[in-house]
C-alpha cells in the first residue's frame, strides 16, 4: 500500500520539483501603502498594470530593452516618501548645480549664472520645439533625464529625480512638505503680493482666469530662499517683474524666486482627476494628451497646466522659463510617470504611439542639455534612449 501511494506520488513531486519556483508578481512594494499616504486610484492602477507591463517586456521579439527590466531599473520616489535626510541630499545637489559654471556660451546668453541656468536657457530657447504636439512626451522624458543625470554626475547626488503626486498636497499644497518652508521643503510659499490672477485661453468663466492665492511675492522660507532668477521673464505672469534688458530675454536680470502655490489651481489636481486622464482615453495618445492640456469645454484646465500654476509665480508661472522653479522637475516627474502608467494600460498598442504620428526620422534636440535623440527611441522608460533609459516610478 505504501508503495503503491508513492508511485502515484511520486510524478507530482517530480513535476513540481521541474517546474521550479513560482517567480513573484513584481511589486512596487512602496513605502506609502498605509500612514501617512494611502495609496491612491492611480497608485493601484499602477500598481494592478505591473504584470501586464512585464509580460510585455517578456514577449517582446526585439531588443528595445537593452537588459532594462523592471527589477534592475532605478526607482524614482514621490517627494513626501522620501525620508528628511533624502530630501536634504537632493536639495543640496540642487544648490551645488546653482553654483557650478554654465555650459552655454554667456557671452550670448548673458543671463547665465550658473549651471542650473543651462536648463532654464534650453526649455527658453527650445520652448517651442519641447511642446510641440508629438514632443511634449518624449522631449521632457529626456530633459528630466538629463537633469537628473546632471545632479548625479556633477554633484554627486546618490538618488534619481523625485516626482510630485499632486493629489497628496491638491487640499492644501502650500502647507505640505514640498512647499512648507522647512530646510527639507523645497522652499516656502511667496510673501503676500498684488496680481490680477492667470488669465487661461479658450475657457468661460469663471474658468477664464485662475484667481491670484495667497503669494505672489519673494520665496523667503527654506533652503531656496536666497536664489537668483536671472534669465526672463519671457512669457509675464507677475505684472511688477522689470522687465528683461534684451529683447529675447537672455540678458541679465537678477531678482528672487518668487510663487503663488495656488489652491484655486490644486484643485484641479485631485487623483480624480489624475485617474480619469489615464482611463478615459480610449487608447487615444491624441485624446490623451488634448485631455492633459485641458479641455475649455468642460471647463478642465488639465493636470499639466494646473500642477504648473499651483507652483505659479515668477519663473515657475513662465511658460518659456518655467524650469526656473526647482519644483519644475517634480511636476514634469508625474506628467513623465501618468504617461507610463497609460502606456501600461495596453502596452502592445500604447508603447509605440505618439500624436500626429511624426516621421521615423523624427528627432529631439536639446542643444547643451542632452545629446540628439531619435523621438521613436524616447517611448520607453525601460530601455530607451539606446538602453539609457531604465527607470520606473514608484
Amino acid at each position: 500500500m505504501i508503495f503503491t501511494y508513492l508511485a502515484l506520488l511520486l510524478p507530482t513531486i517530480l513535476v513540481g520539483v521541474g517546474a521550479g519556483p513560482v517567480k513573484p508578481a513584481f511589486s512596487l512594494n512602496r513605502r506609502s501603502d498605509g500612514f501617512p499616504y494611502p495609496l491612491d486610484d492611480t497608485d493601484k492602477l499602477e500598481e494592478s498594470s505591473l504584470a501586464k507591463f512585464e509580460a510585455y517586456l517578456t514577449n517582446t521579439k526585439n531588443t528595445s530593452s537593452h537588459g532594462c527590466t523592471l527589477e534592475n531599473a532605478v526607482r524614482r520616489q514621490e517627494w513626501h516618501d522620501l525620508s528628511v535626510a533624502e530630501r536634504e541630499e537632493y536639495i543640496r545637489a540642487v544648490l551645488c548645480l546653482q553654483s557650478l559654471p554654465p555650459k552655454a556660451d554667456k557671452k550670448k546668453y548673458p543671463g547665465l549664472n550658473n549651471r542650473y541656468d543651462d536648463f532654464v536657457l534650453t526649455h527658453e530657447t527650445q520652448a517651442m520645439h519641447l511642446h510641440s504636439t508629438p514632443h511634449l512626451f518624449p522631449a521632457h522624458r529626456l530633459y528630466v533625464w538629463a537633469y537628473e543625470k546632471a545632479l548625479r554626475e556633477e554633484c554627486g547626488y546618490a538618488g534619481y529625480q523625485p516626482y510630485w503626486n499632486w493629489g497628496r498636497t491638491a487640499s492644501n499644497p502650500a502647507n505640505s512638505p514640498l512647499f512648507n518652508g522647512n530646510m527639507s521643503s523645497m522652499g516656502g510659499n511667496g510673501a503676500k503680493a498684488y496680481y490680477p490672477g492667470v488669465k487661461t485661453t479658450g475657457f468661460q468663466k469663471p474658468y477664464d482666469v485662475i484667481p491670484a492665492d495667497e503669494g505672489g511675492g519673494c520665496v523667503t522660507t527654506g533652503p531656496f530662499a536666497n536664489m537668483t532668477v536671472s534669465l526672463g521673464p519671457i512669457g509675464k505672469v507677475l505684472i511688477d517683474i522689470p522687465p528683461n534688458p534684451q529683447a529675447d530675454g537672455f540678458g541679465a536680470n537678477p531678482r528672487c524666486l518668487r510663487r503663488d502655490v495656488n489652491g484655486f489651481s490644486s484643485a484641479q489636481t485631485y487623483d480624480n482627476y489624475t485617474y480619469s486622464l489615464i482611463t478615459t482615453s480610449g487608447g487615444d495618445i491624441n485624446h490623451f494628451q488634448a485631455d492633459m492640456l485641458g479641455v475649455p469645454s468642460a471647463n478642465n484646465w488639465g493636470v499639466h497646466m494646473a500642477g504648473h500654476y499651483t507652483i505659479g509665480g515668477d519663473p515657475g508661472g513662465d511658460f518659456y522659463s518655467s524650469p526656473g522653479d526647482p519644483v519644475f522637475w517634480f511636476h514634469h516627474g508625474m506628467i513623465d510617470r501618468i504617461w507610463w502608467i497609460w502606456q501600461m494600460q495596453d502596452p502592445e498598442n500604447r508603447m509605440n504611439q505618439l500624436p500626429e504620428n511624426p516621421p521615423a526620422d523624427d528627432f529631439v534636440d536639446l542643444n547643451w542639455t542632452a545629446e540628439r535623440a531619435e523621438t521613436w527611441d524616447l517611448l520607453d522608460n525601460i530601455g530607451g534612449m539606446g538602453g539609457k533609459f531604465c527607470y520606473i516610478y514608484v
